[in-house]
C-alpha cells in the first residue's frame, strides 16, 4: 500500500486491529453510528431469569444480546443448546455460558436458520434479540414449523454524525449503522464500502451504487482483513 489509506469504521475496533492497520499504512478513524442499551424492565428480567432455569434451545445473532442476557446469570451455567452466528457472538456465548453449550454456528442469521431447519431436532427456540432485529431467522424458522419465542433484551439507538472527511473506504457492521450513517451523509463515488454480511450489503445498496465488498464470514477482524486485501491490490 504505497499511499496511506484512510478508512472510517462505524463501530469500535480492537486495539490489535488498529495496530495491524497502522503497520500497513492504513489510518482507521472510529465513529460509532449506533448505540445500544439493555432492556431492563421487570417483565424482561423475570422472563430471562425463568428461561435461565430451564433446559432450552436459544438463539443469539448479536453480541449485544449475549452481553444483555449474561448480566442475569449470576455465575450460573444454564442448561442450554445455543445456536449462534460465528466469531465474536460465538466467542462471547462460549465465555459466558460455557463452550459445551454451543450447539450450532452459522455464518449469518439466514445460514443459521437453514442449519437449524436441516437438523430437524428443534421444535421451539427462544430468540434473544434487539428491538430492530431482522426477519430472516425467525421468519424462516416459523415457516418451517419451529416455534420462536422472541425476547427483546436490548434497544438499538441511532446516533448519526456528519462526516466532513473524504475516506477511501468505510466499514459497516449492521444495517442499523448503515441507515444512521446515510441519514446525515453521502459518499464520494470513489469510496469503497465494506459490509460484514449480505443484509448489511443490501442496506447499503438502498442508499448508493458505490462498490460494496462483502465479508464471507462474520466478525470484525474478517471485515478488516477483507479491507486490507482490497487495498493491497
Amino acid at each position: 500500500m504505497a499511499n496511506k489509506i484512510s478508512i472510517l469504521s462505524t463501530r469500535p475496533l480492537e486495539t490489535a486491529l488498529l495496530e495491524a492497520a497502522k503497520a500497513k499504512d492504513v489510518q482507521i478513524d472510529i465513529v460509532s453510528f449506533i448505540d445500544t442499551s439493555p432492556a431492563l424492565t421487570a417483565g424482561i428480567k423475570d422472563e430471562v431469569v425463568k428461561i435461565i432455569k430451564q433446559p432450552t434451545a436459544v438463539v443469539f445473532t448479536s453480541m449485544n444480546a449475549v452481553s444483555s442476557v449474561a448480566a442475569y446469570i449470576n455465575g450460573d451455567k444454564p442448561d442450554w443448546n445455543i445456536f449462534c452466528i460465528g466469531n465474536t457472538t460465538r466467542q462471547l456465548a462460549a465465555r459466558y455460558f460455557g463452550e459445551q453449550s454451543i450447539h450450532t454456528v452459522g455464518n449469518n442469521a439466514s445460514d443459521l436458520a437453514d442449519k437449524m431447519i436441516t437438523g430437524k431436532q428443534i421444535k421451539q427456540v427462544v430468540f434473544f434479540c434487539g428491538d430492530q432485529r431482522r426477519e430472516e431467522l425467525p421468519g424462516k424458522l416459523r415457516q418451517n414449523g419451529i416455534a420462536v419465542q422472541e425476547v427483546i433484551v436490548y434497544h438499538t439507538i441511532s446516533t448519526p454524525h456528519k462526516i466532513d472527511k473524504a475516506y477511501d473506504g468505510i466499514l459497516f457492521f449492521s444495517p442499523s449503522a448503515v441507515q444512521s450513517f446515510f441519514y446525515a451523509n453521502a459518499v464520494l463515488a470513489s469510496t469503497v464500502l465494506f459490509a460484514i454480511g449480505q443484509t448489511t450489503a443490501d442496506a447499503i445498496k438502498s442508499f448508493t451504487d458505490n462498490l460494496i465488498i462483502e465479508s464471507e464470514r462474520p466478525g470484525k477482524d474478517e471485515l478488516v482483513k477483507k479491507m486490507f486485501q482490497f487495498f493491497k491490490k
